[in-house]
């Protein structure tokens, strides 16, 4: 009996941990850790988050056992949520026990995107905010020539593993360096929305929608600490702009 409740236990941290680090929201983590450990046989469960890790307390038979798991950010992966609540719905309705739920989750991993393909996509989707923002053809291009260079550079200093804040800088520097062209040069209709559109794709919305969630689902820490990463964040980005705009000499966005 202690023995399965020590791999339930673990399995329940490992879901917590992915769920956590993959970008859900508090409540969904702690219900669907919680629904996992009662399906496996457990009497109780409690869940307690941080912002970088999480601690598990099951209870079986009058027997309790607390296990603590760090969970450090692994980016933004509604795949992997999606998988774990499939694993979660299982389980429950008695189609897989618990090693075959343990297996299932070992096997999930983060897949992502072709790196190309969010390249052309984050391109076109700034591109369109700067059409929507009255900009002719030739700022289309430029601001999808702008934030495609940038996306190009997050994804590179993403793969080296640099801090996030680091990465956001780096990127904001390099778009805002890029459109800047466009009022250097006087090119399209309203240059200035190539600098204000380009920068878009860094705005933490994912961060802030779940940091309001939290915090009016009663996760008050998470949600502060949430919203504390996405303010600096958006600290960084615009430190990056400043340093670009001083750089190449321009004063301010005239939109």
């Amino acid at each position: 009996m202690v023995c399965k409740q020590r791999r339930s236990s673990r399995l329940i941290a490992q879901t917590g941990q992915m769920l956590l680090a993959h970008g859900a929201e508090s409540t969904l983590v702690g219900d669907i850790t919680r629904r996992i450990g009662l399906a496996a046989g457990m009497d109780e469960v409690e869940v307690s988050l941080s912002a970088s890790s999480l601690v598990v307390t099951t209870v079986f038979q009058e027997h309790c056992i607390t296990t603590a798991r760090r969970s450090p950010d692994r980016g933004i992966n509604m795949r992997v949520i999606t998988d774990i609540q499939r694993i979660c719905i299982m389980l429950e309705r008695g189609i897989i026990d618990l090693d075959i739920a343990q297996h299932k989750l070992d096997k999930i991993s983060p897949e992502r995107y072709n790196r190309w393909l969010v390249l052309a996509m984050i391109g076109l989707s700034c591109a369109a905010f700067s059409r929507l923002a009255g900009g002719d053809w030739t700022v289309f291009m430029m601001t999808f020539v702008a934030s495609s260079a940038g996306m190009f550079v997050r994804q590179e200093i993403g793969l080296r593993h640099f801090n996030p804040l680091m990465n956001f800088t780096v990127t904001a520097f390099v778009t805002t360096v890029i459109s800047a062209q466009a009022v250097i040069y006087q090119m399209g209709n309203l240059p200035f929305v190539v600098m204000a559109s380009s920068v878009l794709m860094l705005v933490p919305g994912f961060p802030l929608i779940n940091a309001v969630a939290d915090m009016l689902k009663g996760y008050i820490n998470m949600g502060i600490a949430r919203f504390v990463m996405a303010s600096l964040l958006t600290l960084a980005t615009c430190l990056g702009i400043i340093a670009a705009m001083s750089l190449v000499g321009i004063v301010g966005w005239e939109i």
